[in-house]
């Protein structure tokens, strides 16, 4: 069945319409349900011209099913980035009082000490959290590294006239 000539990215490749879509997800449970089945076979029943086709369209439905699979991995580390995250946040936002040989230690007017310990810590966690955040959805750009100059070789222990 020709493609719809219209039906075009930017690219120049073909935008997938349903009927596309229902055909390859067919070529793909035919080749599933029968391993031994030919690429030809499956063209033949679903309709593509070559057995090309047929295996384009299987190898679409793979990378399909991976991606989705990708996806749903990402969405549930940021899930569990998220409570991580909310942990933290918990705990930056407590007061913590200094804590000496079991005691609560008092300033002058008899009030507990606050420690900023336990604050600088979940601060450096939310840090990290948010690191994690980045590297999980490619927000970090690579690091660019210029070298410009040459290359200078010595060699230990030999005279440069004896180098040919």
């Amino acid at each position: 069945m020709p493609h719809d000539q219209n039906a075009r990215r930017a690219d120049g490749r073909y935008i997938p319409t349903q009927e596309t879509a229902d055909r390859a997800a067919e070529a793909a449970r035919l080749k599933a349900a029968n391993p031994r089945m030919t690429y030809q076979e499956i063209a033949d029943a679903v309709g593509y011209q070559n057995k090309a086709g047929a295996w384009r369209a299987i190898n679409r439905c793979r990378e399909a099913v991976i991606r989705e699979a990708g996806a749903e991995l990402i969405a549930a580390e940021a899930s569990h980035l998220d409570d991580l995250f909310v942990s933290a946040l918990e705990v930056m936002e407590r007061d913590h009082v200094v804590v000496s040989h079991g005691r609560v230690v008092l300033d002058e007017d008899g009030k507990p000490l606050l420690d900023d310990g336990p604050k600088l810590a979940a601060i450096r966690e939310m840090r990290m959290i948010r690191e994690s955040y980045r590297k999980l959805f490619g927000a970090d750009q690579p690091a660019k590294v210029e070298h410009s100059g040459g290359v200078k070789y010595e060699i230990i222990g030999v005279d440069p006239q004896d180098v040919v």
